[in-house]
């Protein structure tokens, strides 16, 4: 059923939660830190006991955010100026004995300065642990929140969120693109969607429909994708996270066709699952899914799940326990179709697509699977800009002309073992203490040459003196060390002497 979310609906609940201060800084205030963090890590008493007496604040965030029935009273005096009658026809709120319950999942959500509010279904654990509806809308959950990090904050004029779901990538857009469109599968979808928009007062078209059907012969400055990536059977238990395509063939769908849709150097970034199988190179997997020419493509990596501890989480993740009669017979069905398609793993990753002029585009696969504290989205943006000097300059004439310069982030590390004649190097590693920080292993003439990269001579006249001071063949030197730099400035560990000068 599709809730009656109107806009007066919208517009007397907005009223409600400002009048409560039932936003991020609110809730924060009132919960205190410890109990707000025990809160994100499901455990509720610290923000129960923390909401005693805490008047309609308190009311919604035990309604809202713990899930707890509520006084019917207390609900009206927290929803007002909605009528509770409203708020019951809405969904919003459901009967429960002589109290109220949540219908759906209203909760405030703050990124730096902004707060918003976000309409969602409620999970399995706000549901007693039952399985979720075959419509459920998910709330902003783990994947949502990578790929916002994840995502691109230049402003642009015109930006696509292709499977919306509650709306939470296009709330984000809202901050950096003039015009937002936003598509769905799922009616149920695009109502929540709707809802969340109107209560941030943020203007979004809506469009209905498969894929990119709705948005046919159109073309975006930036794309967004949260796409139903979950690798298995053909089958679709739950629109926001079954395709109803076999495997890993979501992922490639949205990969193959996303650049068409956009306009010359033109964005996307997505979420994507891709099958780790026996004797085929993941890297080569995904890279086949690109379209012929005129698209640079950043693949990466950041885990490779177990088949067996794949099915698990999904299944826990709908509200089914894997013991029951229902958890077993969906595991064994999904296990008998990762083995009989030779399927040894599930990568997950980011993908950044760009729409290109150049002939051939750069398309990079990598992995990414240590932790790292800075979001990728800008560094997504700077791994394009460096693409594009490399395009320019990254000839080896072009490079060996290029006065370069090690980032100001970059640091050497050694690691050094004891010898007759005290500690012996045995390993240099550059590694970025920003963004993903990347690390790369040099030898000691690598460490040398960084060294001397200080921006003062083209990086052709520093191999050949370190070629004359060490008595080595400068053409042998050079062959090996061009390489390296081109894979150094993609990482943006050395970077262009004048870009420090631009600042």
């Amino acid at each position: 059923m599709i809730p009656d979310l109107s806009a007066d609906r919208i517009d007397r609940l907005r009223d409600a939660f400002q009048a409560a201060r039932y936003d991020a800084d609110g809730v924060l205030d009132l919960l205190g830190p410890e109990a707000h963090a025990a809160l994100g890590r499901g455990e509720p008493v610290p923000a129960h006991r923390a909401t005693a007496d805490a008047g309609a604040l308190g009311t919604l965030v035990r309604l809202f955010l713990l899930g707890e029935p509520q006084p019917r009273g207390a609900v009206e005096a927290a929803l007002a100026p909605l009528p509770l009658d409203e708020a019951r026809a809405a969904g919003i709120v459901v009967a429960d004995g002589d109290a109220l319950r949540p219908g759906l999942d209203v909760r405030p959500h703050g990124a730096g300065d902004d707060s918003w509010w976000v309409v969602s279904d409620l999970d399995s654990d706000l549901r007693g642990g039952h399985p979720v509806a075959p419509d459920h809308v998910l709330g902003v959950g783990h994947a949502s929140l990578s790929l916002v990090r994840a995502t691109s904050r230049r402003p642009v004029g015109s930006l696509l969120d292709l499977g919306t779901g509650c709306g939470v990538q296009a709330l984000h857009g809202s901050a950096h693109a003039r015009r937002i469109t936003a598509t769905d599968v799922s009616e149920r979808a695009l109502a929540l969607a709707g809802a969340t928009f109107r209560l941030n007062r943020v203007e979004a078209e809506l469009a209905a429909g498969e894929w990119f059907e709705p948005v046919q012969g159109r073309r975006f400055d930036q794309v967004v994708c949260n796409p139903p990536f979950v690798v298995g059977p053909p089958r679709t238990d739950f629109t926001y996270r079954d395709s109803g395509l076999a495997g890993d063939d979501a992922s490639a769908l949205v990969v193959r066709q996303l650049p068409s849709f956009l306009e010359p150097g033109g964005t996307g970034q997505l979420l994507a699952s891709w099958v780790h199988r026996r004797g085929e190179d993941w890297r080569e997997r995904v890279a086949g899914w690109l379209p012929p020419g005129g698209v640079d493509a950043w693949f990466v990596q950041r885990d490779i799940a177990d088949p067996v501890l794949y099915v698990g989480t999904w299944l826990r993740d709908a509200g089914y326990d894997p013991r029951s009669p229902e958890g077993v017979r969906k595991a064994n069905e999904w296990l008998d179709w990762f083995a009989a398609n030779g399927v040894e793993g599930v990568g997950f990753g980011f993908v950044t697509l760009r729409r290109t002029d150049a002939a051939q585009g750069d398309v990079v696969c990598e992995d990414l699977r240590h932790a790292y504290d800075d979001p990728l989205g800008p560094e997504s943006d700077e791994w394009l800009r460096r693409v594009d000097w490399l395009r320019a300059h990254g000839s080896d004439e072009g490079l060996l002309a290029a006065r370069l310069t090690t980032a100001e982030h970059a640091v050497l590390e050694q690691v050094s073992e004891p010898g007759d004649e005290g500690w012996r190097p045995i390993v240099h590693r550059l590694h970025r203490t920003d963004g993903p920080g990347w690390q790369h292993e040099v030898d000691e003439l690598g460490a040398r040459l960084l060294a001397g990269c200080r921006g003062a001579l083209p990086l052709g006249d520093l191999l050949e003196l370190l070629a004359l001071g060490g008595g080595l063949g400068p053409a042998e030197l050079t062959r090996s060390a061009l390489p390296v730099f081109r894979e150094l400035i993609r990482h943006g560990m050395v970077l262009p002497a004048e870009w420090r000068e631009q600042r």
